[in-house]
């Protein structure tokens, strides 16, 4: 669900619901109350689902906190809280990741922050996150291959993800999810976002 209104997420959300998705990922990042209202449409429409918040470097270290501080009054607890501050701020990120997973038990993922191999080094030496989402259009195969072994060591969980690819990309990241089955967490629904699909067949 992208960033918009909240009777908009609403909408939406009905929608998956009856296309039976249990999970879905919400972008987040614009206003602190706002995004709170879109996450109470989102849980209205689809009581019982699971969700990803990505909130795509939107917050400041102490926003990001008190999103999930107001969340958890209201009984909702994310299954991932995605990339919550700017990418440069390491700090920021690895005190949202300490409280998150000592005080929610939620796991932080790490997304603009990984744009090459030597920041997913930093990622994991530092314990800054829990779960490292990489790209196939920003990395590629083989690179997506090296990453893989590097994280598998580490013990952190990994996630594939998309941007705006049609079929084509997603059918080789499908390939690589299913192939190698380290992926904890599979997003690559970016075909069905597309307004058209030049794409006949193949990856669905």
């Amino acid at each position: 669900i992208p960033t918009t209104s909240s009777a908009k997420a609403f909408d939406l959300a009905a929608k998956y619901y009856k296309l039976g998705f249990k999970t879905l990922e919400i972008k987040l990042g614009r206003n602190l109350n706002a995004d709170i209202e879109v996450l109470q449409a989102v849980r209205a429409a689809h009581p019982h689902c699971l969700f990803i918040l990505d909130a795509n470097e939107g917050y400041t270290s102490k926003e990001a906190i008190e999103v999930l501080h107001k969340l958890n009054e209201k009984g909702v607890i994310p299954t991932v809280f995605e990339q919550p501050v700017h990418r440069d701020d390491w700090r920021g990120l690895g005190d949202v990741s300490n409280v998150a997973r000592h005080k929610y038990g939620v796991s932080v993922a790490a997304d603009e922050s990984c744009r090459d191999l030597t920041d997913i080094k930093k990622l994991m030496e530092e314990n800054l996150v829990d779960v490292i989402n990489i790209k196939l259009s920003k990395f590629g195969v083989l690179g997506i291959l090296e990453i893989v072994e590097m994280v598998k060591k580490s013990g952190l969980e990994l996630m594939i993800d998309s941007v705006a690819e049609t079929r084509l990309a997603t059918g080789v990241a499908g390939h690589l999810a299913a192939g190698l089955g380290c992926f904890r967490y599979v997003n690559i629904s970016a075909p069905s976002l597309l307004s058209e699909d030049p794409v006949v067949g193949g990856y669905e």
